[in-house]
């Protein structure tokens, strides 16, 4: 269990994003913010420019809609520790990997993201830095009527499991509220 690694989980429009950046302000040291999100249509630029303006102006951000490992890697190794990577979001991440991938078996994106994921964690485990990564808790919605939408739910579920059995602290957060559901002192 990694103590300088979090996990922040939410729904859509949870407040996830938000308590993730107050985390980063917390630790009072330089932010390099990792975004996933691709501009694919007008109305996800206008939500990719609101994450935006939302950061301070002193986060350094980098795009990192595929290579997330990569680019992690890289960032962790230019950027003088200690320092926090906020990674936002893993849904996103996923996705974007699924899209990139979609006429290929199950089973190549599997093991590309779980390689890629293996690479992520091994990263953070090694490095002084604190690295928050946010993503959306898709355990608990419908299961998609349609199979690339079950195939994202259930990769994703996976990489939230993975994730979260790494990370020394997790965090849900419903309707705003932010609720510590693993730390070091619970488990």
């Amino acid at each position: 269990m990694n103590n300088r690694l979090s996990l922040v989980l939410g729904g859509v429009r949870s407040g996830k994003s938000e308590f993730a950046e107050n985390l980063a302000k917390q630790e009072d040291k330089p932010v390099v913010y990792l975004a996933t999100g691709l501009a694919s249509d007008p109305e996800m630029e206008r939500r990719i420019q609101r994450h935006r303006e939302s950061r301070p102006d002193s986060w350094e951000t980098l795009e990192a809609p595929t290579d997330l490992a990569g680019c992690l890697q890289n960032a962790l190794e230019e950027t003088t520790p200690p320092a926090v990577m906020l990674i936002d979001s893993l849904d996103s991440w996923v996705g974007n990997l699924l899209q990139q991938h979609e006429d290929e078996p199950g089973d190549v994106l599997d093991s590309l993201v779980e390689e890629s994921l293996g690479k992520i964690l091994n990263a953070c485990e090694r490095s002084r830095a604190s690295v928050i990564l946010v993503s959306s808790e898709v355990g608990l919605t419908l299961v998609p009527p349609f199979p690339l939408g079950r195939r994202f739910q259930d990769l994703l579920g996976l990489v939230n499991q993975k994730v979260a059995a790494a990370a020394g602290n997790v965090y849900l957060v419903v309707a705003g509220v932010p609720m510590a559901i693993k730390s070091p002192d619970k488990g």
